[in-house]
């Protein structure tokens, strides 16, 4: 299972744990994901999706998971979050 917000894209990122002596190792920083179930209000059904926590507020703050993935880029989604898209636009435009 890859480290990779569903969501947002968000992924691991290198960088340097410099210690007291100042000396400089490599390491990951990794994103806080959490396997979240959000429900979709115009699908009333709920999905599980692997996110970061940022992601999770950001979903919050848009008011839900359909108004999020209207306004998320398609490139950032992963590929199961880009079929919820699809279902959701269908099923937007048939109502």
């Amino acid at each position: 299972m890859s480290r990779v917000c569903e969501l947002s894209g968000k992924g691991p990122m290198s960088g340097n744990t410099i210690s007291h002596a100042n000396n400089k190792t490599r390491r990951r920083f990794l994103p806080n994901l959490n396997e979240v179930t959000l429900g979709s209000d115009v699908l009333g059904r709920a999905f599980t999706l692997r996110i970061s926590s940022a992601a999770l507020r950001s979903v919050d703050h848009r008011g839900g998971l359909d108004a999020f993935l209207a306004k998320a880029k398609d490139d950032e989604l992963s590929v199961n979050a880009l079929k919820i898209k699809r279902e959701i636009e269908k099923a937007q435009a048939a109502a």
